[in-house]
């Protein structure tokens, strides 16, 4: 398969994918070439992740890597010689998995990883943690990089939970949404998340939000805000 024969929804995603790899950077997610994000293919079964081991500004939508749900590389595309993300197995397992989910981020950013390392959960002390995750950021199991252990951890953390984003112990954050850009983001306000607890920590114990209030901040983030009044996504 060539550039010319992939689809327009392969090419859109690898464009997406490799410009999202930037907002990591910009936001000071990552360290060197230590974070990927990856995207579903809409109405296929493949999904696009980074080489392993390139530099973000090295990234291009033909550098990006097209895979199967199993994690295998498509042979014969554009980025088929390299090596994908040692995640990818991680990814492919939350894809196969959950099917809703259109994007996966991995970063170790540094606020978000602190409380991994202490395996503990960011508590919901802010609104803009109720807001985006309906609560706490829940922590998963500690499991080695290379096979689909991380993604099990972090699928079944997220079963069932309304936040996007987990701490796998000891490791780094993992985030989903319903594309890569929505994943994105979910890193982003999950170091922000972090940062901040971490700091109100400093200067004492953080007041947690009532349950109630929790739940009506993040209904109405979620299907009110941003919307413009015939309904639609402003």
């Amino acid at each position: 398969m060539t550039i010319r024969d992939e689809s327009p929804a392969i090419r859109a995603v690898r464009e997406q994918v490799a410009a999202l790899h930037c907002e990591l950077v910009r936001y000071g997610l990552v360290v060197w070439t230590g974070g990927n994000v990856s995207g579903r293919v809409p109405g296929e079964d493949l999904f696009v992740i980074k080489p392993s081991g390139v530099g973000y500004e090295e990234l291009a939508p033909e550098s990006m890597i097209l895979c199967t749900l199993d994690g295998e590389v498509v042979p014969g595309t554009p980025g088929s010689e390299r090596s994908p993300s040692s995640d990818t197995a991680a990814h492919a397992y939350v894809y196969r998995h959950l099917p809703e989910v259109g994007g996966v981020v991995h970063t170790h950013s540094t606020y978000a990883t602190a409380w991994a390392a202490r395996a503990e959960p960011i508590p919901c002390v802010i609104t803009a943690m109720a807001d985006e995750f309906g609560g706490e950021i829940p922590v998963g199991p500690f499991a080695i990089i290379g096979d689909d252990s991380i993604g099990r951890g972090v699928v079944a953390t997220l079963a069932g939970h309304r936040s996007r984003a987990v701490l796998m112990q000891n490791h780094g954050v993992f985030t989903i949404g319903r594309d890569a850009r929505d994943a994105v983001k979910a890193a982003v306000m999950a170091e922000d998340a972090a940062r901040t607890v971490h700091i109100a920590r400093q200067g004492g114990t953080p007041l947690p939000l009532p349950q109630g209030a929790v739940d009506s901040l993040f209904d109405r983030y979620q299907t009110v805000y941003g919307q413009n009044p015939e309904g639609s996504l402003a």
